[in-house]
């Protein structure tokens, strides 16, 4: 389930910004679906008054598809994400970096909040073009990079994001973008190495779908259902025995597919059950995961943003006070064997013992900090911080490559920053093509 601004980790990377820790609360023990909801949308709101670095469009979404509202905090967050993602955007525009995927993310999120997007303007080669002619140009030149490269520019994720945006802000869709989709998806093409992306699969279910609720495929309406019959097929056959769909992180996304293709809820239900499971035992203590679930449990997708009607909101979303938590760190120590690969296949092996509990961004921290060769360096991503070099070696997105991550050779499903050290095991970290 690897997409686009985070490459160590299973989830939307591209170099954006790390969250803050939603926090535990007892209504995840009280089995009520609604209480549930609405714990949710209160730890969604909580972290934007903890969030570091941008503003995340993804969380904006998934607040803005709630019942409940928070007018005041969710206009502030959209203030913050009109100046400061907006610039940031704009800084990499100048610097002719490919930020597709977060580029229709900003958009979706503008359009969560009814906002006129044709007001939103980015200067590009000395000149002023809409934030959706920029997006439209560069869904060109991502179609075109396919022609001969066989792939986007940035990849099928990003590509299916720039599609759905377009589609739910009222664009039409180019044929010929569209059907490079299409063609993607008729010979599984989304894949992140040798696995298939869950969360790619899902993303261009969506687009797809509001490309043809929107008619302008009629010539190739054929091929359009051939392709979401097929993701379709796809997301279901990636159902496990305990509901979820991939993975714990990609249920969200393959369920908000699933009710855009036309799936009855009840088709979903063990897979929202399953994400109830999770987000009790606090598994999605990352924001940018709960941003994907939320929608989903409230039986909504992203296309829900195109007909999305800001009058007459239930305003009671609102936050108390919370006491501050202390948590001190474990007095036990567990050992972690840490593996080094580079791309020529050169290892190298350290071993560093850290307090239960610590999460493997500390542990590296604390390898580091005992100056025997290990060295790293991370960016930053809707999902949290990502390796970006290790001992010196970069792992470059305009490369293809990652820093893959496992533990006991089993990869990691979170990031850096969220996986916990419980238990001795061996990390290794692999610098890996996609």
């Amino acid at each position: 389930m690897l997409q686009f601004l985070f490459c160590n980790a299973p989830k939307v990377h591209d170099g954006v910004s790390k969250r803050g820790k939603l926090e535990n609360s007892s209504v995840y023990t009280d089995g009520s679906n609604s209480q549930l909801l609405l714990s949710l949308s209160q730890n969604l709101l909580r972290s934007l008054e903890t969030q570091e670095g941008l503003p995340n469009p993804s969380v904006h979404i998934a607040l803005r598809l709630s019942s409940r509202h928070n007018p005041t905090k969710e206009s502030e967050h959209l203030d913050r994400l009109k100046n400061n993602l907006h610039n940031d955007l704009q800084s990499s525009l100048s610097s002719s970096q490919s930020v597709t995927g977060l580029l229709a993310l900003y958009a979706l999120a503008l359009k969560s909040s009814c906002y006129d997007l044709n007001t939103v303007t980015f200067t590009v080669a000395e000149r002023s073009e809409t934030l959706l002619t920029h997006l439209k140009k560069q869904m060109e030149l991502e179609k075109e990079h396919i022609a001969f490269s066989q792939r986007p520019l940035t990849n099928y994720y990003q590509y299916s994001l720039g599609v759905l945006a377009l589609c739910v802000s009222g664009i039409r869709v180019n044929n010929h973008v569209s059907h490079r989709l299409i063609k993607a998806a008729e010979h599984e093409q989304f894949k992140h190495g040798d696995v298939e992306s869950v969360d790619t699969y899902a993303v261009a279910g969506m687009a797809l779908q509001c490309v043809k609720d929107a008619g302008s495929q009629v010539h190739n309406a054929a091929e359009l259902a051939a392709a979401l019959t097929k993701i379709k097929q796809k997301l279901l056959a990636s159902r496990r025995p305990d509901g979820h769909i991939g993975n714990e992180f990609s249920t969200g996304l393959a369920v908000q597919a699933l009710l855009a293709l036309g799936s009855p809820v009840g088709e979903c239900a063990a897979s929202m059950e399953a994400m109830r499971r999770d987000a009790r035992s606090s598994t999605y203590h990352n924001p940018m995961a709960v941003s994907q679930i939320l929608p989903a449990l409230h039986q909504k997708s992203y296309l829900a943003v195109k007909t999305k009607n800001c009058l007459n909101e239930d305003e009671t979303l609102v936050l108390e006070p919370l006491d501050p938590v202390v948590v001190l760190p474990s007095e036990t120590k567990v050992t972690v064997m840490v593996e080094v690969v580079t791309s020529s296949g050169a290892t190298a092996h350290y071993s560093v013992d850290v307090s239960k509990g610590s999460s493997l961004l500390e542990a590296l921290e604390h390898l580091k900090g005992r100056n025997v060769g290990f060295t790293f360096d991370t960016e930053t991503s809707l999902w949290g911080p990502f390796l970006s070099a290790v001992n010196g070696e970069q792992a470059r997105q305009s490369d293809r490559r990652y820093w893959h991550l496992s533990s006991d050779g089993t990869a990691l499903n979170e990031g850096v920053s969220d996986f916990k050290i419980n238990a001795a095991q061996r990390i290794t970290i692999r610098n890996t093509t996609y």
